[in-house]
């Protein structure tokens, strides 16, 4: 899927992992954490991003 907005999301992207295909793709990253039962990276601080762990526990833990 194309997304318009991709170049302007990446600029407040955090998202560390680089072999990720939806860096950019806002909805399609929500959507793809969300069914995981996880939150996407720009809901963490850049430690807590960096760790690659999406869980609602490490959010817990960050924030």
């Amino acid at each position: 899927m194309d997304c318009p907005r991709t170049e302007e999301n990446l600029e407040f992207c955090n998202c560390t992992y680089e072999p990720c295909s939806r860096k950019g793709r806002c909805c399609e990253c929500v959507r793809y954490h969300v069914t995981k039962r996880q939150l996407p990276a720009c809901a963490f601080p850049p430690e807590a991003e960096r760790t690659y762990d999406r869980s609602f526990d490490m959010f817990k833990r960050s924030v």
